[in-house]
């Protein structure tokens, strides 16, 4: 293959092979994390056909890594945090401690070094913020006790990675030092030396980085350039990563989960997010995919043994210590096996810290295959795991509510006579406020936590999640609902929910918002009862308001009829 085109093979065969895969994935119930690794695989060295450069590979990943830490920083939330800071801060602490003991343990049976067993047992302790997500919000535990508890714990499960992200370079070199019979001196001094570029770093950013930013995001957004807002965005994130490296020596990945968290601080954060996030989401893909071909899938044949025992690590030993610390908090059963579940498995962190390994040559090849083949079982094996933990729920559920008293149990949610609003974005948000005006009464369905926050701290009866999932729709009641109106911008996926409305109550008056004709006639063909064009709306409000001005009203009011003359009968 021509050197010349390499690039565009590498981008159009990885989106090409992750997006077939990934669909793949998803109609299998699994997470599409696992398609895209599995096209690495078939885009890699180790099998036939198609090989993508593999100099390039590792460049598109080193981005990947940067959009996917710039997307931590800006969805960071230190109030979620410190909602469960009692429980989640020892406890991930704990089970990060008990899980990279037993890797690097498995690491020194293996014949490895202190620091790589260091790099493979932290890749094992930590889960993957999209797999987690993705299982609590399919079950509507986002919002509970126990779902706050898992939240919390994978955000202190990611700032522990941050933080071994700065430090394991100068950790591994004092490894390998004490091991070569270096002295202790310099590994202080190593030590200390990073801390203080990290410090360094860290007060710019707090001083300088917290007035600059919004400042500069301020003066684009006043632009009115939505290209340009965007390009704002990717700008500070990946100037703020370079600069973090070429000045302070500091990761990539600590320079933009610094801009993401500074953005997510500033007015514009959630506009921010929103604008990056179509390209964060494509770079996260190349970023899987790439990771993907660095993994031999031979291992799995020639090394059983130790994929297994990694296998187990994550599954079993991880997840019992998750359920022994719990537990040791005094909470119940159900809430310590749904963060033993939720943490069994590895994944987007797991890769970066395999990555640096290998670049600092203190992980060998072997490291980065297991911990490749325990995040592809450990990720397929989740939703069956969740599986069991549901059935076991159902029946604990089941068995509690005969033996409550009548009287004891919750009387079930009665909604009736209301209008559903998909969406309290900008549009959403102002008409419900006018809606409520009105007297009508509301159930918003939202799937962004900040907007979720804001609209019930308006005082809406507020529904978590996308409106295209059956048990969110459900949770809304539009069996007993009279209207439902569709205030977000997307089309395809407000027809789909119609469709499904439609079947669950066929007399519900449906309105929607479309942003073009060809979006007016499919929200149509779907069941919507009319669709709002919102640009001719635009023009109709703008021309009634020059219709009612002095200069203009004349022509919109008929003429009188001249003196002397006949008005027509």
């Amino acid at each position: 293959m021509p050197h010349n085109i390499s690039l565009i093979a590498i981008l159009c065969m990885g989106f090409v092979l992750a997006f077939v895969l990934g669909l793949t994935a998803q109609r299998l119930r699994l997470s599409p994390i696992v398609g895209y690794l599995v096209a690495g695989i078939i885009a890699g060295p180790y099998t036939p056909g198609f090989v993508a450069d593999q100099e390039l590979a590792p460049q598109i990943a080193e981005i990947g890594v940067i959009l996917l830490m710039f997307g931590v920083g800006l969805h960071f939330s230190l109030r979620d945090l410190m909602s469960v800071k009692a429980i989640a801060l020892p406890g991930a602490v704990a089970q990060i401690t008990v899980a990279t003991l037993m890797g690097w343990g498995l690491a020194r049976f293996l014949g490895w070094s202190n620091a790589a067993g260091l790099v493979f047992g932290l890749a094992l302790s930590v889960a993957s913020t999209v797999v987690l997500l993705r299982a609590l919000e399919e079950r509507r535990l986002v919002e509970t006790a126990r779902g706050r508890i898992a939240v919390g714990w994978l955000i202190v499960e990611d700032l522990a990675m941050v933080l071994a992200l700065v430090l394991l370079p100068p950790l591994a070199e004092a490894l390998e030092g004490a091991a070569g019979g270096q002295g202790g001196a310099g590994i202080g001094t190593t030590l200390l030396l990073t801390l203080g570029k990290v410090g360094a770093f860290v007060a710019v950013m707090l001083l300088v980085g917290r007035r600059v930013i919004p400042w500069v995001l301020s003066r684009v957004a006043g632009t009115g350039s939505r290209e340009l807002f965007t390009l704002c965005v990717l700008a500070l994130a990946m100037g703020v990563a370079f600069g973090a490296s070429e000045l302070f020596g500091v990761s990539f990945a600590l320079g933009a989960f610094f801009a993401g968290m500074l953005l997510n601080e500033s007015e514009f954060g959630h506009k921010a997010a929103n604008d990056s996030l179509p390209l964060r989401d494509a770079f996260a893909v190349l970023f899987f995919v790439s990771v993907g071909m660095l993994f031999d899938p031979t291992i799995v044949i020639e090394h059983p043994v130790e994929v297994v025992a990694t296998f187990l690590i994550i599954v079993v030993g991880k997840s019992a210590a998750a359920w022994g610390i719990v537990r040791a908090f005094g909470k119940p059963n159900s809430t310590a096996l749904t963060i033993s579940a939720s943490l069994a498995q590895i994944g987007e962190f797991s890769f970066i810290l395999a990555g640096l390994g290998m670049s600092l040559q203190v992980l060998p090849q072997q490291g980065q295959d297991l911990i490749l083949a325990g995040a592809l079982l450990s990720i397929i094996c989740n939703p069956l795991i969740f599986a069991v933990l549901d059935r076991w729920q159902a029946r604990e559920d089941a068995r509690a509510a005969a033996l409550a008293p009548k009287e004891q149990r919750p009387p079930p949610l009665e909604v009736s006579g209301h209008a559903i609003l998909v969406g309290f974005g900008r549009v959403g948000s102002q008409l419900a406020e006018l809606l409520r005006e009105r007297g009508v009464p509301l159930v918003i369905v939202e799937e962004d936590a900040d907007l979720v926050a804001k609209a019930r701290d308006a005082g809406f009866m507020t529904v978590r999640g996308n409106a295209a999932a059956e048990q969110v729709l459900a949770e809304a009641r539009p069996d007993t609902a009279k209207m439902a109106i569709f205030a977000i911008p997307r089309a395809l996926e407000a027809g789909e929910t119609v469709a499904r409305l439609r079947e669950i109550n066929p007399a519900l008056s449906i309105l929607a918002r479309a942003h073009s004709d060809g979006e007016v006639r499919h929200l149509l063909d779907r069941g919507v009862d009319a669709a709002v064009l919102a640009e001719r709306e635009l023009a109709y409000s703008l021309s009634e308001m020059v219709m009612a001005t002095p200069p203009f009203r004349a022509l919109r009011e008929p003429p009188p009829p001249a003196v002397g003359t006949a008005t027509p009968a």
